[in-house]
């Protein structure tokens, strides 16, 4: 095998709650994680030459070692003692640093793509050990679907599949650093925290009205402090029927949950008409786990 083509798919976070922060500045967390169907394409190219080349569409995406793909390339290839060199071209569509998962997303598809490619022999469990190396949200990548994440975001139980519906993204043009949003809560307390429970009980109803009543992201009063965009997206979502519409991760995504693709239609091309947004897509959720 000496080519591979990979879907590198987004995530959102239909409920993300924060615990306390540890010692090394990481934080405990207790989220459930839906991936959808929006996606980078990944190609993965043998090549003789030694070393990582990677490519991709978006100029200002680093290309080195910066770069989470690169990571997850030069990890099983030191540890693996692989002698030829990758070709990786990022075709990227997931919006860039916005609480959608994109860069672990790719860090997830090279490390599933190299272990095919060189049959290296890794389980998925082995691929997410890895992968919490490279960032917390790997090994969720790497499983796919809907679950539950505790720990730092590695502990990671599968849940029912989320019921059909259509999902609205709406990203902003503003950029958000997890890391500043993370030591802003870090200096509050915490007031209100989501119905982490009641989101798990309404998967295991099928009940998606249930389900979206209870989502809640911890994060959202941060962001929006800095962003009130956020607030102005999510409420046009609500006011052309989102059953419930909310930041994903540490922002600056907004997503909505719709019944009706119509509706979710006509929130985008309100979002649009208003320029609260650049990037605009309906999809829908993508419950298959990667085996």
């Amino acid at each position: 095998m000496d080519k591979l083509d990979l879907k590198a798919l987004g995530k959102i976070n239909l409920g993300l709650d924060v615990l306390g922060r540890r010692e090394n500045g990481y934080h405990d967390v207790r989220m459930v994680m839906q991936t959808i169907y929006l996606y980078d394409q990944i190609r993965i190219e043998k090549k003789k030459e030694p070393g990582i080349d990677i490519f991709t569409n978006l100029f200002y995406l680093p290309v080195n070692e910066n770069n989470l793909a690169y990571q997850a390339a030069n990890l099983l290839m030191r540890e693996f003692g692989i002698q030829e060199g990758v070709k990786i071209i990022l075709d990227k569509h997931i919006p860039v640093a916005a609480g959608m998962a994109g860069g672990s997303s790719n860090a997830a598809a090279v490390l599933f793509g190299m272990n095919r490619m060189f049959a290296l022999g890794l389980t998925q469990k082995d691929l997410m050990e890895r992968g919490v190396t490279l960032g917390a949200d790997v090994p969720y990548c790497v499983m796919r679907g809907t679950v539950l994440a505790e720990g730092i975001g590695e502990k990671l139980t599968p849940l029912p599949s989320m019921p059909k519906c259509y999902v609205l993204i709406a990203k902003p043009p503003v950029s958000v650093s997890t890391k500043l949003v993370y030591e802003k809560l870090d200096s509050r307390e915490i007031e209100e925290h989501p119905d982490i429970d009641g989101i798990i009980e309404g998967l295991k109803n099928r009940d998606l009205k249930e389900l979206a009543a209870c989502m809640g992201n911890v994060l959202e009063k941060v962001t929006i402090e800095e962003y009130p965009v956020i607030d102005e997206i999510k409420n046009i979502m609500k006011k052309e029927g989102a059953l419930n519409a909310m930041m994903s991760g540490s922002g600056p995504t907004v997503f909505g949950l719709y019944d009706d693709k119509r509706k979710a239609r006509n929130a985008a091309f309100r979002i649009k008409e208003r320029q609260l947004a650049r990037q605009t897509y309906v999809t829908s959720v993508h419950n298959a786990r990667r085996r």
